[in-house]
């Protein structure tokens, strides 16, 4: 099946910020070459440029990266909950307060780009194993993201949204 981009309908419109940035072609092997294309990058960072802040309430890199898997893990159990037609309204999560609770800056960066590796594989695992019907199922119009697809584009968009900042602060 050719899935295409998201429409209008299928989420709000502040997403398209994250699908825009998405590149033309299939989502989920997007999504798969990420996993390479950004452990590999990631992996050249040192512990004290992994650590450091641009400015004093910035994320550093290892919050940047944690923060991408928390926002990925939680859309995958969206992605399911909307592929597998459960009707029942996700409650809203709070990405700062995760972000603030959150151990990235006690951890090596290469754990949390293991766990990134981790989950992502976990996203790619589930959009493969889903069927036609699953990809055109939509939820209801008050979900902020109504289908798997605009789910998958909004994955691959947040990460690129957020990498594209880590090589702004660290040129590259």
């Amino acid at each position: 099946m050719e899935l295409g981009r998201p429409a209008a309908d299928e989420c709000l419109p502040y997403y398209f910020q994250y699908i825009d940035l998405v590149p033309d072609g299939h989502i989920v092997e997007l999504l798969e070459r990420q996993i390479t294309e950004t452990a590999a990058y990631l992996a050249a960072f040192t512990p004290e440029q992994a650590s450091k802040r641009e400015a004093p309430r910035e994320w550093n890199v290892l919050e940047i990266v944690g923060h991408v898997v928390d926002v990925e893990r939680v859309s995958g159990y969206r992605a399911l909950r909307i592929a597998r037609a459960d009707p029942v309204m996700w409650t809203q999560v709070d990405f700062n307060a995760c972000a603030a609770a959150a151990n990235f800056r006690d951890r090596p960066l290469k754990d949390i780009v293991a766990e990134y590796a981790a989950v992502r594989a976990s996203s790619v695992a589930l959009l493969r194993g889903l069927d036609d019907a699953a990809w055109e199922r939509r939820a209801p119009e008050d979900w902020t993201l109504r289908s798997v697809r605009a789910i998958a584009y909004n994955i691959a968009g947040h990460e690129r949204h957020h990498l594209a900042d880590v090589r702004r602060q660290h040129g590259g």
